[in-house]
């Protein structure tokens, strides 16, 4: 039996050491039995360091590689989101705008409280009148005071960071507390036993690195999983057309200025501008189809987005190819990051799957080759599904616009762009509010039936319900709205300044687990 204990991953950035965190504080007992995480990383290959934003998983995912929530802030310049507000994208008039909330729908395991809200004459937003969140980010509110345990949430929030200061941070923490072996060198041959398994790696430094397990986070060059396992590409721009990214950072006026404590997602004629705040800049940026406008009219638009601040500020163009592997795990070497796969940074799904990957490596680490190849089928079952989850909910944004002004927005709503399991659903939600497992009943599911819900109805989808459907829990749904009402008006006067939060966190700290 050839056991698995010398595992390597190619490639830093985040997805090499959030990657080489996981595994090794999952498998930290096994150190002493010769268990080892080495992580190669070019010395001259930069991180591309644009995506700032996560999911809630990622607390988890902290806390459990042993990273101190505070030393996070700290370091990282790290500031809390608490979901997205996408302007412009129902029908691009100014007053059009809409929350995806982090938090579920008040009593969402009890009551599906779509039907009541449709019947509602006082057609209050559909996010308001289900969870505090919306508000909460109206007001610059962050999600828990100086007294809330790190990791505690009063409303469940993730993160916005500076990437590039992430992952030096995972750097530091997996070298000094995890034990992983950082090697700088250049990769410049990969060498495959006769049964075609990845035996080694050759460096321009003269080092030659053996391994059971090979991860590939060499990001678009995917060096090992394309290059020398020849596993191809299956791109999406047939229904994701945005290809292009210009991001700026732009600095505070003031540098006391308030910090949006959510993504903003600005709809334009060909595509959209996000913008994220941390505590020393904004990081600002313009997704786009190449094919529906020009770089020129694109940057003009992510200028005039920013204002006068923008004059004197350069742009980084970065060139996106949507889609993802055929397969992410062959033989004994998987993908994990871009080198996987990458998607537009609508829903910030990119940080989510590295969590995911990495978890399901660590958890489900082979014990020995023979066994690797039926842990490989499962995985590659796994993230295929999450996938294409994630490619459905992406273009719903797209697909459920009344936006006609361009081509761009009337392309997206043909029906051959559209993916054959979402127009499935999209027909059922004419007639069926989606909720709980009603569609998604997969553990695999990245994204809940309350994201479905926010989108929906924050898009001003219409379900046709038949009267009288729900009458049976419309005493209960109207308990859930007025108690949802008590929570938000408590939280508004409870809870600190989102800038403030964060000052006193680097100053003072959080109250360690």
């Amino acid at each position: 039996m050839r056991e698995i204990k010398n595992i390597v991953i190619v490639g830093g950035g985040t997805a090499g050491w959030l990657t080489a965190g996981v595994i090794a504080a999952r498998h930290q007992a096994r150190r002493a039995q010769g268990f080892t995480v080495t992580l190669v990383e070019s010395p001259s290959v930069p991180i591309i360091g644009v995506g700032e934003g996560t999911w809630p998983t990622l607390r988890t995912t902290l806390r459990k590689i042993g990273v101190s929530e505070t030393e996070f802030f700290r370091q990282c310049d790290a500031a809390f989101k608490q979901g997205a507000r996408f302007n412009r994208w129902t029908t691009g008039t100014a007053d059009d705008g809409y929350y995806h909330p982090l938090m579920l729908p008040q009593g969402f395991a009890q009551t599906n409280l779509v039907p009541h809200w449709l019947a509602d004459e006082d057609q209050q937003s559909f996010c308001d009148a289900v969870t505090p969140q919306g508000r909460i980010c109206d007001a610059g509110l962050a999600p828990k005071t100086i007294a809330t345990a790190e990791y505690d949430g009063i409303a469940n929030y993730a993160y916005h960071l500076d990437a590039g200061k992430f992952s030096s941070f995972l750097q530091r923490h997996c070298c000094d507390t995890l034990g992983v072996r950082h090697v700088l060198a250049d990769v410049t041959n990969v060498q495959l036993s006769e049964s075609g398994d990845i035996d080694r790696l050759e460096t321009a430094q003269g080092t030659s690195i053996a391994g059971d397990l090979f991860v590939d986070c060499t990001g678009f060059a995917a060096l090992l999983i394309g290059e020398a396992l020849g596993v191809g590409f299956r791109a999406c721009d047939d229904v994701l057309f945005c290809d292009t990214a210009l991001a700026m950072q732009v600095p505070y006026a003031d540098p006391k200025d308030p910090i949006a404590s959510h993504t903003i997602s600005t709809a334009q004629s060909a595509g959209w501008i996000w913008d994220i705040g941390l505590p020393t800049r904004r990081g600002v940026g313009h997704v786009f189809s190449s094919s529906h406008t020009s770089v020129d009219d694109a940057e003009r638009a992510l200028r005039d987005y920013v204002g006068p601040a923008a004059r004197d500020l350069s742009v980084r163009r970065l060139a996106i190819r949507s889609g993802h592997r055929e397969t992410f795990w062959k033989r004994n070497c998987v993908a994990v990051g871009l080198a996987a796969g990458f998607l537009e940074p609508l829903e910030a799904s990119a940080i989510v799957l590295i969590e995911l990957s990495a978890k399901i490596i660590a958890e489900q680490m082979p014990a020995c080759r023979e066994v690797m190849d039926t842990v490989a089928r499962r995985y590659n079952d796994t993230t295929s599904y999450r996938w294409g989850r994630i490619i459905d909910f992406l273009k719903l944004h797209y697909a459920l616009t009344k936006r006609t002004d361009t081509d761009f927005w009337r392309d997206n709503q043909r029906a051959e762009t559209i993916p054959d399991r979402l127009r499935a659903l999209m027909a059922l939600w004419e007639y069926h509010a989606p909720w709980l497992h009603d569609e998604f009943d997969r553990v695999e599911e990245v994204f809940p039936s309350a994201s479905y819900q926010y989108v929906l109805y924050g898009m001003g989808h219409r379900t046709r319900i038949p009267p009288g459907t729900f009458e049976a829990d419309a005493e209960q749904a109207a308990r859930l709205r007025r108690e949802n009402k008590i929570y938000t008006d408590r939280l508004l006067q409870g809870l600190p300044r989102h800038r403030s939060l964060i000052d006193r966190i680097v100053h003072h700290g959080l109250q360690p687990i």
